[in-house]
């Protein structure tokens, strides 16, 4: 019989440590999992850099056995999502775990007490912390390392989840399509794509450009209203609050790059917004965890050697829904991709229940290869 599970509350920067690294070791032979930076995750889960916590209540719990870390979770309740979704629904994340049904139970049943001591009648997760973060539990799909801002996990968290009782509530989808078909010349791409594409410009009224890097100020503000809008009847959906869309900006802006960034205008109002990111996970594979001493020189060598990109951020405003604006958006993006040099990308993610964005997605690049590779899924159970 194994010996009992401690699970105890991060508590001090000692706990906080722990529960950072834990994910080093429980990994450190799988190929696929990719290392975050160490001091990102320690300001990601502190109060004084991460804004979320200025809408929710946050508890990180350590799981132990005979003195050794062997799991994590988050226990949290962001009060703006149940203001929003008139809901009482508390959220787990950051779940890791040995494979030990034992560890993960007394991890799950201690978010689930938490949650449900703060007066919630459900608890969901994997979210760490919130839809504007990583999102669900990888189910299936194609073997490979995650890309940026995607969750990897072993596939026994699964089957754990479930034998706690946890049952799917949505799932999301994750699509790929291979660029290197076109060698660099986008003039390869659907001719229906392109004549979409040019009608609904003419249609609409709406012109396209590349976010202006050196007004970033104003350009984040005008992102800041394409995405409050476009996504506010979206399953689980939570706007972002200004220090929040201020902090993502920071973070991306590291990462960004403009050609793969587009504007959608209507006269000065903007109408539609696309992100896209290169695949700095293919940069800190590299790095376990560092920048410091030399992690920074393996980053710039790295950093030339990217493939991949990530259409992260794609979105209309509803009165302009309907009108190609979709098509636009999609065209731009894979074009600029194609001309700078990337050979994949991945469309993620999606909701299940989008089924105009994934629809298009299959009809335009169903041809051309594009399909989906991975699902992920968020569970959900009444507490």
């Amino acid at each position: 019989m194994s010996s009992a599970v401690e699970v105890r509350p991060v508590l001090s920067p000692k706990d906080l440590e722990q529960f950072i690294r834990f994910p080093f070791q429980l990994y450190r032979n799988d190929p696929y999992w990719v290392p975050p930076l160490l001091d990102e995750r320690r300001k990601f889960l502190s109060p004084k850099h991460n804004p979320f916590f200025d809408h929710a209540d946050v508890a990180l719990w350590l799981a132990c056995r005979n003195g050794q870390v062997v799991g994590t979770i988050s226990s949290h309740v962001d009060h703006l999502h149940n203001q929003v979704h008139e809901e009482k629904t508390g959220m787990f994340g950051f779940f890791e775990t040995v494979d030990d049904y034992q560890v993960a139970e007394a991890l799950l049943a201690t978010a689930r007490d938490w949650v449900r001591s703060k007066g919630m009648n459900a608890l969901r997760g994997p979210l760490s912390f919130s839809q504007n973060h990583e999102v669900g539990m990888l189910l299936e799909g194609e073997p490979g390392p995650p890309m940026v801002m995607m969750p990897y996990n072993p596939p026994y968290y699964n089957d754990f989840v479930e034998r706690f009782g946890l049952t799917k509530v949505m799932d999301v989808y994750a699509y790929v399509a291979d660029l290197s078909q076109f060698h660099g010349d986008p003039s390869g791409l659907p001719e229906k794509l392109v004549r979409v594409t040019n009608l609904a410009k003419e249609r609409a009224g709406i012109v396209t450009r590349r976010p202006r890097m050196k007004d970033f100020d104003a350009e984040l503000q005008r992102a800041k209203q394409v995405y409050n809008q476009a996504w506010v009847r979206n399953w689980g959906f939570v706007p972002m609050t200004d220090a929040e869309v201020d902090k993502l900006a920071g973070d991306l802006k590291q990462i960004l790059d403009p050609r793969l960034c587009v504007i959608v205008e209507a006269g000065e109002r903007p109408v539609g917004l696309s992100v896209c990111v290169p695949d700095v996970n293919q940069v800190l594979k590299h790095l376990n965890g560092r920048l410091f001493p030399l992690g920074w020189l393996k980053a710039l060598w790295y950093a030339r050697k990217i493939t991949g990109v990530r259409l992260m951020i794609m979105g209309v405003v509803e009165d302009f829904r309907g009108q190609g604006v979709e098509a636009v958006l999609m065209y731009e993006t894979v074009r600029s991709a194609i001309e700078s040099g990337y050979t994949t990308i991945e469309f993620s993610w999606i909701l299940e229940t989008n089924e105009m964005m994934n629809r298009i997605i299959i009809k335009v690049g169903g041809p051309y290869g594009t399909r989906r590779y991975r699902t992920y899924r968020i569970y959900q159970m009444p507490v």
